[in-house]
């Protein structure tokens, strides 16, 4: 099992950036699948980006594909989410997920085949 504590939501305009941190303990990130995910009012939780076990490979949700970049700090056992070009349908609050072994078949922007969530972080973008 797995602690996730996420960080860096804020209020920003269109266009700028934020980074959000998940900051784990209790198990080495690297073993994990680490998934972002965002869940607006009333509307269902999605995913935005996974990266794999070992770090390398990563997957992006088409509406955010070459504006978020995800990324692992193997030193700080913590999984960044880069946003650039934030737009108001970002506004969301934003989870950490992690899996360490996934019960098959698995898809990456479930949020079904998650074991372990953090608390989310808000994000809200202004036209």
């Amino acid at each position: 099992q797995v602690q996730l504590v996420e960080s860096g939501g804020g209020s920003v305009q269109a266009g700028g950036s934020l980074r959000l941190s998940c900051a784990a303990s209790g198990s080495l990130l690297t073993t994990y699948y680490m998934s972002w995910f965002r869940q607006a009012p009333g509307k269902e939780r999605e995913g935005v980006a996974v990266i794999y076990p070992g770090g390398v490979v990563t997957d992006y949700a088409d509406s955010v594909k070459g504006r978020f970049t995800i990324s692992q700090d193997k030193s700080k056992n913590t999984v960044y989410l880069q946003m650039n070009s934030l737009k108001p349908e970002d506004t969301s609050m934003y989870y950490c997920a992690a899996v360490r072994r996934p019960s098959s078949p698995f898809y990456s922007f479930r949020p079904g085949g998650y074991t372990d969530w953090g608390q989310g972080t808000q994000v809200t973008v202004s036209s």
